[in-house]
């Protein structure tokens, strides 16, 4: 099979801001786009297939028609016909509110299914005074936590950053964090909506409500230890994978590539996905399919496949690649 694009499931958010759209290259008017979904398995927001000979079909449809051979043995044993990751970019106009996400134990024992949320974020161009925050600076106990909550001071035991293209932030259920104004990021995820909204810096809609929070769930929900660095450390490097994180639920490495190269798959059991950031490349299988990527799409690479040949345009290429 080759390599398999999806039709943007695109949202205008309140929040949302004005990259989206031009970085994806897309011929269309909308409002405040917030986030770009490009590959989910959702329930009710499902990926549709853009082109080939499954045009028009759903992913979870496809997942159930071909099992192992889309997603890899192991992972159809361990998620069935659901797919594992959910795939976003997200342009953030104004700040999103302050959470946190649950564990799978977690989730499950408060009622909440049987997954939590692990995500990371990889930043993009984002403005020059983009800032997010990502977990604690300040030991608190969970009523500390919760009286913080209701005096609006949470967001001073919380660590924050500036922010730049390249920079990489790990979030595994139970880590405070919030996406700032200005930030324009690709989330790699586990399948899960599963958001405990902590604070919301007592913003009203328009009538004069605020939105509900969830102190107590997530009083249970948050990981209360405090690092040293939240911000993940590394250094990159031309043409070859540089590592990102890697943890039970996705595998993530970026590419940097001026020159072609081979990437071999033959032992991964796992789908990989391809998420373009900059310029763009020809991805041809060892059938000889290929396809074309450029900067704002993401393409799925079926757990068939053996072997991926990447070749870079005369701007070259920079993608995430992550797997199961």
């Amino acid at each position: 099979m080759k390599p398999i694009k999806f039709e943007p499931l695109l949202k205008s958010i309140l929040w949302g801001g004005d990259k989206i759209i031009p970085f994806k290259g897309l011929d269309i008017k909308m409002p405040t786009v917030g986030e770009s979904w490009e590959i989910s398995g959702v329930k009710g927001n499902v990926s549709i297939i853009a082109d080939g000979e499954y045009k028009g079909r759903s992913l979870n449809d496809l997942v159930e028609e071909l099992k192992d051979k889309l997603i890899g043995k192991a992972n159809y044993k361990r998620f069935g016909t659901e797919f594992p990751l959910l795939i976003k970019f997200i342009d953030a106009r104004q700040p999103l509110s302050i959470q946190v996400h649950p564990t799978d134990e977690i989730a499950k024992k408060q009622g909440k299914g049987d997954k939590g949320k692990t995500e990371m974020w990889y930043v993009m161009e984002s403005d020059p005074d983009a800032k997010l925050r990502s977990g604690l600076k300040t030991q608190l106990t969970p009523d500390e936590y919760a009286a913080k909550v209701e005096d609006g001071t949470i967001t001073d035991a919380l660590c924050e950053y500036n922010v730049k293209n390249g920079d990489v932030f790990f979030l595994p259920a139970g880590r405070i964090h919030s996406i700032g104004a200005g930030c324009f990021i690709a989330e790699i995820q586990q399948t899960s909506d599963v958001t405990y909204r902590i604070y919301d810096f007592k913003r009203k809609d328009k009538n004069g409500n605020e939105r509900e929070l969830h102190t107590e769930l997530a009083k249970e929900a948050i990981d209360f230890t405090v690092y040293p660095e939240y911000r993940t450390l590394y250094s990159p490097k031309k043409n070859e994978p540089v590592e990102l994180v890697t943890c039970n639920y996705f595998t993530t490495s970026v590419y940097d590539l001026t020159e072609s190269m081979t990437a071999d798959y033959s032992e991964l059991d796992s789908f990989v996905i391809y998420i373009c950031l900059e310029g763009s490349a020809n991805i041809c299988n060892e059938e000889g399919e290929d396809t074309t990527i450029m900067a704002g799409e993401t393409i799925l690479i079926p757990a068939s496949t053996q072997e991926i040949y990447i070749k870079p345009s005369e701007k070259g290429v920079k993608f995430l690649e992550t797997y199961v």
